[in-house]
């Protein structure tokens, strides 16, 4: 008997820089469709993530602790060996600040856009881009650009460019990123480089990405 096709991706990603330290995990279901995640349709997606971090960027004032999940729902175009995703649904977030004078207690929901973009423009090339926006009060963007050149086999080096931006606040990133390599079953994606905030020195910044398709 013929096995079904995949249709489900685990993910979760460490990230730590600047004082800030972030984890995520969720997953991406592929359906309405016989051709699982290799064939355009429908998906959805889930996610949880929590940080620790300074509050208004100065660690000697306190710290601020924030957890997010959102769902999304949107679709896949699969052409050969590319793809774009739109997708949009709810957030939900809550933050817990911490300092010497002041204890507090705040959240939010706001909906979220996202787009996610990945392809292959020479046998010896990969392109990623990666996007989203979240409406709320002076909204949250991010953004990431990070084109690969084969090593050997899946395995991709490349530079990456990252940009965030939340109410006055806002960041860059430039570094590098190993893509593609597979280990225990999963696919890894290590990146590091250096970051700049603003009202802030420079600084560097490593993150971790794993996923695993079933």
């Amino acid at each position: 008997m013929e096995r079904p096709p995949l249709s489900l991706v685990i993910f979760g990603s460490l990230e730590g820089g600047a004082g800030k330290t972030y984890g995520s995990i969720g997953f991406k279901r592929a359906f309405g469709t016989f051709g699982g995640l290799d064939a355009s349709g429908f998906r959805l997606e889930a996610k949880w993530g929590a940080s620790v971090e300074p509050v208004h960027r100065k660690p000697s004032i306190g710290r601020l602790y924030r957890t997010e999940f959102h769902t999304l729902l949107g679709y896949e175009w699969r052409i050969n060996d590319s793809f774009l995703t739109l997708s949009a649904g709810p957030a939900v977030e809550a933050a817990y600040r911490e300092t010497r004078q002041y204890l507090g207690f705040e959240h939010s929901r706001a909906l979220r856009l996202q787009a996610d973009f990945w392809s292959r423009p020479t046998d010896n090339s990969v392109l990623q881009a990666n996007a989203y926006a979240v409406l709320t009060d002076g909204g949250r963007y991010w953004g990431r650009l990070s084109p690969g050149w084969r090593l050997i086999d899946e395995l991709y080096l490349g530079p990456e460019i990252e940009a965030y931006r939340e109410r006055e606040y806002h960041k860059v990133r430039l570094g590098l990123h190993l893509t593609g390599l597979r280990l225990f079953r999963l696919g890894w994606r290590l990146a590091a480089g250096v970051q700049k905030s603003r009202n802030e020195k420079s600084g560097t910044y490593v993150t971790l990405g794993l996923h695993w398709k079933r």
